[in-house]
């Protein structure tokens, strides 16, 4: 199956990894109504056998630097309540998009990450950056709530309420050290070109692994969210039950009688070119 080719940023596929490199650097990779777009048709063309595991990262200084203040803020107050609406809702459609992926996305955030950006990279499943990236919800400060493009609900998950209610109420900027001790990223290191490189890594090894399992824990770590625990626990039985009836189950009990690694359904991908 062909995979889309976007315009407004750089989408490869190499060894069942689909990096996306959001690519306007001289605007620490602002987005703009054409960038919304085609990200989230983009990941939602991801649910391909070819791709099983996502990167999304920026060129230059800066991951994404949120709405473009030209493209996008000043045209939006020429538009009435339903055209804000709509706008609204397309920007949180890009957010819904990297949640319903069943693949795990991880954000490699190389530097500035902060409004839109810092929400597209709590959306992602995992979070690697360097020491010096300056994350904020900067919302507040141009007179908007923190409660933008489902960030009100995916923070608290994140950093515990007390830290989202502080960066959501404030909008203050923190660096990646500070990330790191909230919960906020995974990993934090010195060198842009290490967070880039260990989050291939990391994908890269999610792409050699259950592609099917993983898309079910990823699928439960979304939807357990709002079940009491006998109701969580009843759907995780259901659900790994399921995954026992998968191929990959036999699989990776035969190779550990054989004392070797398992090449679990699909992961051939992997060693391609």
């Amino acid at each position: 199956m062909s995979l889309p080719q976007p315009e407004s940023f750089d989408l490869t596929v190499a060894r069942g990894v689909a990096t996306i490199t959001l690519n306007r650097p001289e605007r620490l990779n602002s987005l703009t109504f054409q960038v919304y777009g085609e990200l989230a048709d983009t990941l939602e063309a991801l649910e391909v056998p070819q791709v099983r595991a996502v990167v999304i990262t920026g060129a230059g200084r800066g991951f994404c630097s949120g709405g473009d203040v030209d493209d996008i803020i000043a045209e939006l107050f020429s538009r009435d309540a339903q055209g804000l609406v709509q706008f609204t809702r397309a920007t949180g459609r890009l957010i819904a998009n990297i949640r319903k992926l069943r693949r795990p996305v991880i954000a490699a955030i190389n530097g500035t990450c902060v409004g839109a950006g810092a929400v597209i990279a709590v959306a992602c499943d995992l979070r690697i950056s360097t020491k010096k990236a300056k994350f904020g919800f900067i919302f507040p400060g141009v007179g908007l709530c923190g409660a933008d493009m489902g960030a009100a609900y995916l923070l608290p998950r994140i950093v515990g309420l007390g830290h989202a209610s502080e960066l959501l109420l404030f909008g203050d900027i923190i660096d990646g050290r500070r990330a790191l001790e909230i919960g906020l990223v995974n990993r934090v290191y010195d060198e842009p070109a290490k967070v880039v490189e260990r989050a291939q890594e990391w994908a890269e090894k999610l792409a050699r692994g259950p592609a099917f399992a993983h898309s079910m824990t990823k699928q439960m770590l979304e939807s357990e969210h709002t079940m009491a625990l006998a109701e969580a626990i009843e759907a995780e039985a259901q659900a790994q039950a399921i995954c026992m009836q998968h191929p990959d189950f036999r699989t990776a009990h035969d190779a550990f009688k054989a004392k070797h690694k398992p090449v679990f359904a699909g992961a051939e991908i992997c060693d391609e070119d």
